[in-house]
């Protein structure tokens, strides 16, 4: 097994170690984003050990929902003006995911079409997981952390992977085809949840 996937820019640092840590990391990522810095690691690092430390909070519902309805009308995905947007499962109500506001957003027909019943990171892969919108991603790993807490597998780390989450994973296919089987990644956020 390997400490961490390498796919572009994606490699979390080994310091990554737990579904928690990733959770933190993919946000960390976020922060950094919204911030107008990018990729630049170092950021990414502090933004990670703060959080993961406690010395930083994540956005509020009250905050993303703000976030969510400054571009009203506008697509989340695609971010292009429609007039016939339609409510969004981010983690699908057939992964399991929960029928509340936390796991809803707007969308555009043709992008909910397009991403059918997949997860978030299913949908986009691991090549284009930085290309996610801000919005849809920090619900989804709010949703993800509070679904993860409540089964007990938020300390799940990658010595533990293939014999708890690994089994229960129906993403197998997509670890395989990105190189990532066996080591800590997105998918092991969601596909256990099927």
């Amino acid at each position: 097994m390997r400490d961490y996937y390498l796919i572009g820019d994606v490699m979390p640092p080994a310091v990554v170690k737990t579904i928690e840590e990733e959770i933190f990391w993919q946000y960390a990522k976020l922060i950094s984003k919204s911030a107008g810095l990018g990729n630049q690691r170092a950021f990414q690092m502090n933004r990670f050990m703060a959080l993961r430390d406690g010395k930083i909070k994540w956005s509020t519902a009250i905050r993303e929902y703000i976030k969510e309805h400054e571009n009203h009308g506008v697509c989340i995905y695609c971010n292009t003006e429609k007039s016939n947007l339609s409510t969004e499962h981010i983690l699908p109500k057939s992964c399991g995911g929960p029928d509340i506001a936390d796991n809803a957003i707007r969308v555009c027909m043709n992008c909910n079409d397009k991403k059918n019943g997949r997860r978030l990171y299913e949908w986009y892969g691991l090549k284009n997981n930085d290309k996610i919108p801000r919005i849809a991603e920090g619900k989804y790993l709010k949703l993800l952390y509070s679904m993860h807490e409540k089964n007990g597998t938020l300390k799940t780390d990658r010595n533990m992977l293939l014999t708890t989450l690994c089994a229960k994973c129906n993403l197998k296919s997509k670890c395989e085809q990105d190189s990532t089987e066996g080591a800590l990644s997105v998918y092991c956020l969601e596909g256990s949840f099927s």
